[in-house]
């Protein structure tokens, strides 16, 4: 049996035992092991005296991979990026966000839910995990729109949906997984998120805006602030800002070089924020239950990030990627066509999987795939299909694809965002959440279709730092 017909029969099996249940990261890995022991198998003739060696072989292959990969200094952008997020909270930083944001934009339809949006958005700069963001907002955002009577599905829905933006807006941890797997420059993928993610939060305000106007009693606005009130309560706000600054020049410097990496930016970021949050009067035990729940969740990261490499090697062997990508670019349809068929491919994959594990999932077979369609890894603008070159187009559809993470962390059935705030709020059940969601479905649509259709506002930045 040929290489790519094992690649299509372990993929296929692989995906039956996600359906069925089974955790990405197992799944993942048991299927790259199967799927290395058959290829090395069928290289001596599926001999029953050689699957033996072809096991030993294969066990010695996968068992490279975790040390190898994880090993990379990039990644641990992760833990201190999700760090930064848990002690910001721990240390009142988030709550005074959220005041400050109610007291500037509470006064316009929909105003406590705008407001949560700008919150979430400020957060999400100084918190890489989306799952922590809906958690953080959820215990401080929706009681208060409860409060002054909000539709509890239409304020769980808004918690939700804003808890997306920390997939786009650095620090990043999707951005940083995206950036090794492609092997593409994290700084500029970090910069080219922050426009697009400041975007996706003004189509949610415009549409929660929208949806107040038309149903008055969904979200009542909030008035009372003197102009006093607001400029007091900026003070607070303003080291959530200060870590936005630091890591943004770490990254990138606009008036020279830039002061270090994005790895030592995290780690400098997480150090300003825990000093903070000792000066705010943080306790042992919160300080505990920060630094615990960043271990979960880097944890539960890695451990998909360890599973599918193993999966990845195996697609290597199987020539599956190389083959993918020759059909895609053979295809006699627009490439721009066949890129908005991926998106929705996406969307659809993105009901059954979480989003982490989708992108580890598909990326090693689709992006050789898209960089193909546009002509090449080093094609330059000219000669290039959707008229940008091909370290462009990496941080392009990068910001596409991790964009359509975000919208499937609020797609039923699995939208972890959702279940997340129905755990922290047991007056909600999973469905109103979903309920809730919906309308931002048709924001998220109309954010992906304009970076589909204007490229500029992904790429604007990152072409600033050359």
């Amino acid at each position: 049996m040929e290489p790519i017909e094992i690649g299509l029969w372990v993929s296929g099996g692989m995906l039956l035992l996600v359906v069925l249940g089974m955790r990405v990261a197992f799944a993942a890995a048991m299927a790259g092991l199967i799927g290395l022991i058959w290829i090395f198998w069928a290289k001596k003739g599926m001999e029953w005296d050689q699957l033996g060696w072809a096991m030993t072989v294969a066990i010695k292959t996968a068992g490279q991979v975790p040390h190898s990969k994880v090993s990379s200094q990039t990644l641990s952008l992760i833990p201190t990026f999700i760090l930064i997020g848990f002690l910001a909270y721990y240390a009142g930083l988030t709550r005074a966000l959220f005041e400050a944001a109610k007291r500037w934009f509470a006064w316009v339809p929909g105003g406590l839910a705008v407001s949560t949006v700008f919150a979430t958005a400020g957060f999400a700069a100084v918190s890489g995990a989306s799952v922590a963001t809906a958690a953080v907002f959820a215990r401080i955002a929706i009681p208060e729109m409860l409060k002054i009577g909000y539709n509890k599905q239409f304020a769980a829905g808004v918690v939700a949906a804003g808890g997306t933006l920390a997939s786009l807006i650095p620090p990043s941890a999707i951005l940083v997984i995206y950036a090794i797997i492609v092997e593409q420059d994290v700084g500029k993928l970090l910069l080219a998120g922050f426009i697009p993610g400041a975007f996706s939060a003004l189509v949610y305000a415009a549409l929660i805006i929208g949806i107040a106007m038309i149903w008055k009693n969904v979200g009542p606005p909030v008035s009372g602030y003197t102009w006093g009130q607001r400029f007091a309560s900026l003070p607070a706000a303003l080291p959530i800002v200060a870590v936005v600054v630091i890591i943004i020049f770490f990254v990138y410097n606009p008036f020279g070089d830039a002061w270090g990496t994005p790895t030592e930016g995290g780690a400098v970021g997480a150090f300003i924020v825990f000093l903070m949050a000792l000066f705010r009067g943080m306790r042992w035990n919160e300080l505990k239950d920060a630094l615990l729940e960043t271990a979960k969740l880097t944890v539960m990261i890695f451990t998909i990030i360890w599973g599918v490499l193993i999966y990845v090697r195996f697609l290597g062997f199987a020539e599956l990627p190389a083959a993918f990508a020759e059909w895609i670019s053979s295809l006699e349809t627009s490439p721009m066509l066949i890129l908005i068929c991926i998106l929705l491919a996406y969307a659809v994959l993105g009901m059954f999987m979480d989003a982490i594990g989708m992108l580890l999932l598909t990326l090693p077979v689709v992006y050789p795939a898209v960089m193909a369609l546009n002509g090449g890894e080093f094609v330059s603008a000219a000669d290039s299909s959707f008229g940008m070159s091909g370290p462009m187009c990496a941080i392009w559809f990068g910001i596409l694809v991790v964009k359509m993470a975000e919208f499937c962390l609020i797609t039923p059935p699995i939208g972890l965002n959702c279940f997340v705030v129905a755990g922290v709020r047991p007056d909600l059940s999973v469905q109103d959440v979903f309920r809730g969601v919906m309308p931002f479905f048709v924001a998220d649509a109309v954010t992906i279709g304009l970076l589909v259709a204007f490229p500029g506002i992904v790429l604007w930045l990152p072409s600033l730092a050359g």
